[in-house]
């Protein structure tokens, strides 16, 4: 697997768990329950498409992980921006942990094993 290919499964992982907050969100913002539902599942099947997409390219392991990151850290920047909820010095540096083993992930090289079947 080419560089190209790795950078796309992360930008798709990233999507992912950038819809999963677009979902979370648009279940606090939207008032009207028929419209919030109909967000809430738009935004959460295309975050598993996103997710899948990326599956194809990296690990289940990375695009797990970077997945999650990207939600993390974008729920938790919608909260402090759209919702004024504020982010401690404790959130601060478990973000930078994340992204921290984020990258050393995505340095990593992975090895598969052969089938045996």
């Amino acid at each position: 697997m080419d560089g190209d290919d790795r950078r796309k499964g992360y930008g798709w992982a990233m999507i992912a768990g950038l819809n999963a907050a677009l979902a979370a969100v648009s279940a606090k913002l939207v008032s009207n329950q028929l419209l919030k539902y109909g967000l809430v599942i738009f935004f959460n099947v295309t975050m598993w498409g996103c997710y899948v997409n990326s599956l194809k390219a990296l690990s289940s392991l990375q695009a797990t992980v970077t997945n999650f990151a990207a939600n993390f850290l974008s729920s938790g920047l919608a909260g402090y921006f759209l919702f004024e909820e504020p982010l401690s010095s404790k959130w601060l540096a478990g973000a930078l942990f994340i992204i921290l083993g984020v990258i050393v992930l995505s340095k990593s090289t992975v090895e598969r094993k052969a089938s045996r079947d």
